[in-house]
């Protein structure tokens, strides 16, 4: 914050901040459309006070026929709420796209929370198996973060993802941010979101957002989310739905 003697200096800093979120939503929400033919406009984030960085457009996938592709993420990705497990979205979503997938989903976890069966995920990532050599990451999360406080959040996305990149440093990586599992979207979500595509956008990395793309609204939420024994989670044919909206933005982004 700038001194107080200075309000014309703070002023301007604040406003090129609002101009960087708003350019930051938009390029979040417009990143990625099923169906696109063609690469997304550039993403936009703020650099700090009073200035903007651009970072290029990241390059489109370059992935071979059956890809390997490691799914890791919180209770989503293991496949809460649906009949089994194996009908969880990310395990649907390689029958769907013709990937061989290895899911890595621990409920309950986040950057910055445990979870109820394994660590959080820089921990989580630092385990990973090396041999797994998979051509594609897909890092889905991070809506248990959303009761953490927002303080070292950025240093932990930061931190995992620089362990992610140097543990599988051939692999493609995108990351697939928090849907919402409540209508309207909690403001600490969207807040998760932002922060996720900001930091996606700082390294070229390709950012989907559930929430940006509205893959659930008013008008599908009672089909995809159980609200009773799924405490909030998708149902079974909500998994499927996933699976089918995740398979589409990567083939918009793939060569």
């Amino acid at each position: 914050m700038q001194p107080a003697a200075r309000p014309p200096r703070r002023g301007r800093a604040w406003a090129l901040a609002a101009v960087a979120a708003a350019v930051l939503a938009v390029a979040a929400a417009a990143m990625l459309r099923p169906g696109a033919s063609a690469p997304t406009p550039e993403a936009v984030v703020a650099a700090g006070p009073g200035t903007l960085a651009v970072a290029s457009t990241p390059a489109l996938l370059d992935l071979p026929a059956q890809p390997t592709v490691l799914v890791f993420g919180d209770s989503w990705t293991y496949g809460s709420a649906a009949s089994d497990p194996t009908r969880g979205y990310a395990h649907v979503v390689g029958d769907l796209a013709g990937w061989t997938t290895i899911v890595d989903g621990v409920r309950g976890s986040g950057y910055l929370k445990p979870g109820i069966d394994g660590p959080d995920f820089g921990t989580r990532i630092a385990a990973l198996d090396p041999a797994l050599d998979p051509d594609l990451v897909i890092v889905q999360g991070s809506i248990n973060d959303r009761r953490e406080s927002a303080d070292g959040y950025r240093a932990a996305v930061d931190a995992a993802w620089d362990a992610l990149a140097a543990i599988y440093p051939h692999a493609q990586i995108v990351i697939l941010g928090p849907a919402p599992q409540v209508l309207p979207v909690e403001a600490a979500t969207a807040r998760i979101d932002r922060d996720l595509a900001g930091a996606a956008a700082a390294r070229g990395w390709w950012y989907v957002s559930p929430i940006g793309e509205q893959w659930i609204t008013p008008a599908n939420y009672a089909d995809v989310i159980d609200t009773g024994a799924g405490r909030d989670h998708p149902s079974t044919a909500g998994h499927r739905y996933l699976a089918e909206r995740l398979a589409a933005a990567v083939a918009a982004i793939t060569r």
